[in-house]
């Protein structure tokens, strides 16, 4: 049988990264930067819920800065990441908006809304000189006008909690995650549960995604996790990867296959 090209990846994925969650993230990045070289990939919001704007906290951006030349990626996760639309009208709806997350910015947002929120984030981006190659929805809820406007744009990529989509297509590449709900106790407990027993399915697969939220570094238990979990991934001997870095070798896997 031939040996795989590639070696198993492990992405470490911060979400919802803006000045006023950096007080959660940076002792757990600070934990990660000495383990060695284990770049991570940034979700960053430009205005996070409204209030919370990158361009009013200049050593953060800064920051955000020194993490590229280091050679992590960010890449744009909303604009707001908050839920302002109308309300829902339907069960469905309700369940998404309202029990699901209050943060599905783009679930419900027409092609042109979508499109200008897009395009104002990637400005954002442009202004602080900053590579941008993906994007990824607040809770991964994307409405088709959404999707349209994603196939518009220069972005190579999107994402489901399954998958990286390459754009404008969104061809599908398998990239299971894990990401946990830890508001409380009973959560957390679930959560570890559950991905306990996706880890152990997912042992052979090329890759695994570690989707980190802020309110999981207000908690030992799960702050504890996400570190023991990536100490052991790394000492199977997955590689830690960037998602644009990681996707760009599928790419030229399946060059040198064909």
């Amino acid at each position: 049988m031939a040996e795989p090209l590639t070696k198993p990846a492990v992405l470490l994925v911060l979400h919802d990264v803006a000045p006023s969650t950096w007080a959660d993230y940076q002792p757990f990045v600070e934990v990660i930067d000495a383990l060695g070289n284990v770049p991570m990939t940034w979700l960053v919001v430009p205005d996070f819920h409204r209030h919370d704007t990158l361009d009013a906290h200049p050593a953060f951006s800064r920051m955000l800065s020194e993490r590229v030349a280091r050679g992590d990626e960010l890449a744009l996760h909303g604009y707001y990441h908050d839920d302002q639309e109308p309300g829902p009208h339907t069960p469905r709806d309700w369940f998404m908006r309202r029990v699901y997350t209050h943060e599905g910015e783009f679930y419900r947002l027409s092609h042109d809304a979508a499109l200008t929120r897009l395009r104002a984030g990637i400005e954002v981006f442009h202004r602080h000189n900053w590579p941008l190659h993906g994007f990824v929805a607040p809770a991964w809820l994307m409405s088709d006008g959404t999707r349209q406007a994603l196939r518009q744009l220069p972005l190579r990529y999107t994402s489901d909690p399954q998958h990286l989509y390459l754009l404008p297509d969104f061809t599908p590449i398998a990239a299971p995650g894990l990401v946990w709900s830890a508001r409380s106790a009973w959560r957390r407990g679930l959560s570890k549960m559950l991905s306990d027993q996706r880890q152990q399915r997912w042992r052979q697969a090329p890759v695994i995604r570690l989707g980190l939220h802020p309110v999981d570094m207000r908690h030992r238990f799960s702050r504890d996790y996400w570190l023991h979990t990536l100490q052991q991934l790394l000492a199977d001997g997955r590689v830690p990867m960037s998602k644009i870095n990681w996707l760009a070798q599928q790419r030229g896997q399946l060059e040198h296959v064909a």
